[in-house]
């Protein structure tokens, strides 16, 4: 039985100039009838609009190809919309899409290009996600450099045994610059990526109670992003448990390295982030357990105000996290938002004061940063995390706010059993904020010093 179909063989050109979306699709489908096998794109640059993988068949690029995101709309159609953010309508289109396959892959070592420079198009205001899965089985995405996505890089939807495993993800062209992005997965392994981007570089949520985000092993990886490392969470009506990162890196980003976010009624429960060196990391650690509600990041079919979920039973230790004289500037996205600065800096655990965190452990973990900043140049008045399904203040504490940290270090508020041993603070330069405050947290047991 015949299992490797050579795009050419079906009129591909491969000349970066003729589109051969037929070709490809036609490979597939061919591949697809014949029992599943592989679908090869070798020596050169083809160009293509959406592609619709199907159960059984891999789409092989391998190192001598390119496959390169045709810049004319029209030729994505629609049918691959699954996006569910209420404010991002603009990433419907996808270029490769798969829906209800199993045993799919995108594997070899060659090039999928984005073209992002080229989108959107006049006229529209459609900039295609590179990858989206929606309810399949058993996937590989392998070996690959997944470039200049337009839109975010990858979507995992209500997916279960997927592998994510050496790639290259470059995405600094547009906002929405995501890497790899997981919603209502399980049994998930992500290792061996570089993953550089203008948002979330690895985020894992929940947007249904129906499908759960878990069983994830995220190992020997490397981050760098304007914004975050690696999410947990925000899109979190359902759970997410059960969540391994061990032995990554860090470095240049200008928000959070960690950051886990319990926003939406669901529960965050059972992580560990251990053996992980960060370097020039706006915010190290960021916790926050509330109900955030609001048209912006918001949930597509969360109509009203959830009641505030859980977070339990965190650990975080063997971390290293360092500054140098780069973190004494303020970070940009396209020199327009500010990301960070010396003002917006350090560990930060939060949460409203009758839904406290539960069982948060950080051990291990040495923190330099540049300091220099002077209590008197920051707002006094700190605000508290409020539920916000009652009357509550115009500002209060939440996800990104406030744009200022109280302490030079680290800033825990309301945790019952929490457990802080084996933690060294380092200032570069003088700074006369508090260095760290512990407030409203049970049964703690304290291991800090400041060198």
């Amino acid at each position: 039985m015949r299992d490797v179909f050579e795009v050419r063989e079906y009129g591909a050109k491969g000349d970066g100039v003729t589109v051969d979306t037929k070709a490809i699709q036609q490979a597939i489908d061919d591949c697809y009838e014949s029992g599943g096998g592989y679908v090869v794109l070798t020596g050169g640059t083809f160009v293509s609009g959406t592609i619709f993988l199907k159960s059984n068949v891999y789409l092989q690029v391998n190192p001598s190809a390119l496959l390169l995101a045709n810049p004319n709309i029209s030729d994505y159609p629609d049918g691959t919309h699954y996006n569910r953010y209420t404010n991002e309508e603009y990433m419907d289109k996808c270029f490769i899409y798969a829906e209800e396959a199993m045993n799919i892959g995108v594997i070899g070592q060659g090039e999928i290009n984005g073209n992002a420079e080229n989108f959107p198009n006049e006229g529209s205001i459609y900039r295609p996600m590179l990858i989206r899965f929606l309810r399949c089985k058993n996937i590989h995405v392998k070996g690959l450099r997944l470039y200049n996505s337009s839109g975010w890089t990858t979507a995992f939807l209500d997916s279960e045994n997927i592998w994510c495993e050496d790639l290259d993800i470059s995405n600094d062209k547009r906002y929405n610059g995501d890497g790899l992005d997981y919603d209502g997965c399980k049994h998930v392994f992500i290792s061996n990526c570089k993953i550089m981007g203008t948002d979330d570089n690895l985020c894992l949520q929940a947007s249904s109670k129906d499908y759960p985000m878990k069983n994830v092993h995220i190992t020997n990886c490397h981050f760098t992003s304007i914004c975050a490392g690696i999410r947990i969470g925000l899109k979190s009506v359902g759970d997410i448990s059960n969540v391994v990162i061990h032995n990554c890196t860090f470095e240049n980003v200008w928000r959070e390295g960690i950051k886990i976010e319990c926003t939406e009624g669901g529960s965050i429960t059972d992580v560990v982030a251990q053996g992980l060196v960060m370097r020039n990391v706006t915010r190290p650690i960021f916790i926050i357990l509330n109900n955030r509600l609001d048209r912006i990041g918001s949930t597509i079919g969360l109509n009203e105000m959830p009641s505030i979920g859980t977070m339990e039973r965190i650990t975080l230790s063997d971390i290293i996290a360092t500054d140098d004289d780069e973190m004494f500037n303020t970070h940009y996205r396209f020199n327009k938002d500010i990301m960070g600065c010396p003002y917006f800096n350090g560990i930060r655990v939060d949460a409203c004061d009758s839904y406290p965190i539960r069982d948060l452990t950080l051990k291990n973990i040495t923190y330099t940063f540049v300091g220099g900043v002077k209590k008197e140049d920051i707002p006094v008045k700190y605000p508290k995390v409020w539920d916000r399904r009652y009357d509550h203040p115009k500002k209060v504490s939440e996800n990104y706010y406030p744009n200022w940290s109280r302490t030079t270090f680290m800033d825990v508020r309301n945790v019952e059993r929490l457990i802080l041993d084996g933690l060294r603070f380092h200032a570069i330069k003088e700074d006369t904020r508090d260095s760290y405050i512990i407030e409203n947290c049970k049964t703690f047991k304290e291991g800090i010093r400041e060198f």
